[in-house]
């Protein structure tokens, strides 16, 4: 397949999907020059960037091997995930939410989704969106999970106490929501987020890459959020699985990584750091 791009008309980005130069066989979306997300035709179960194979594993532990479960994706990507729950869970039921349609179309196309899978797609702003789900997907939603990125950025309305709170109403009790956090030197960003979906959920964990965790470089942290304590629980899995270099914080570590930063509210929300773009040029 050769190399295919489409102008988003939601934004004007190009978003373009490319052959992974190092490995035979996958793809990868990139948006903006920012790669996205990865794709394994063969096998969906390769997920390809750390962070998405950090939230594979969480979904691995949300339920019995190859148990069905109820999955909402706010952000599309590549489908990476859906189609990942979609395999190793047969018979989940999955809603996607995204705001770019030609994203959706372009990776349809070029990389479709695995047959038999159960997943509707729904168009429009997350926080819209996700405030008009059927009422039969409130408190029975077993994973959310938010990854929207407008480029290399989060968006400032989909970082709020208002917005995760809306996303946790949708939850069961047992049910996880999984952040993807980019940030930088000093974790400034990252810090307020996870004070905030703290404040919305009880037990929270925080994994990355060690030099990530410890702000010395930028890259993606996944925030692992319940309102019992599963994630604490699978805390040793979790990092026994990797990616490595991979490491943790929950409980007194994290309350001391969080420190004095503020829970982020929609009068004083901002977005995600810019990236240095360099670091997207060696891939």
């Amino acid at each position: 397949m050769a190399t295919a791009d489409s102008v988003l008309l939601g934004s004007g980005m190009v978003a373009t999907i490319e052959r992974d130069r190092w490995h035979p066989g996958r793809y990868e979306l990139v948006v903006d020059g920012t790669p996205q997300s990865s794709v394994d035709l063969d096998d969906p179960t390769q997920l390809g960037f750390e962070y998405i194979e950090r939230i594979g594993h969480v979904i691995d532990l949300l339920a019995e091997p190859a148990e069905p479960i109820t999955a909402l994706h706010l952000g599309a990507g590549a489908l990476t995930l859906p189609r990942y729950v979609a395999v190793t869970r047969p018979g989940s039921r999955q809603q996607v939410v995204e705001l770019e349609r030609d994203l959706v179309d372009l990776v349809r196309e070029r990389l479709p989704l695995p047959q038999g899978a159960n997943i509707r797609i729904r168009y429009g702003d997350a926080r819209d969106v996700v405030g008009r789900l059927p009422e039969g997907l409130h408190g029975a939603v077993d994973l959310a999970v938010v990854d929207i990125f407008a480029g290399a950025r989060i968006p400032p309305q989909v970082t709020t106490r208002e917005f995760y709170g809306r996303v946790a109403s949708l939850l069961s009790p047992d049910g996880v929501m999984a952040v993807n956090v980019a940030d930088g030197a000093g974790l400034q960003f990252a810090r307020t987020q996870m004070a905030t979906v703290h404040a919305v959920l009880p037990e929270l964990a925080v994994l990355a890459e060690a030099q990530v965790l410890k702000g010395r470089r930028f890259g993606n942290l996944v925030l692992v959020a319940s309102r019992r304590t599963q994630p604490l629980d699978w805390l040793p899995r979790l990092l026994a699985a990797g990616p490595h270099p991979a490491q943790a914080v929950s409980g007194d570590d994290l309350r001391r990584l969080i420190g004095g930063a503020a829970v982020v509210t929609d009068e004083t929300a901002t977005g995600s750091p810019e990236p240095d773009r360099a670091m997207f040029l060696d891939r």
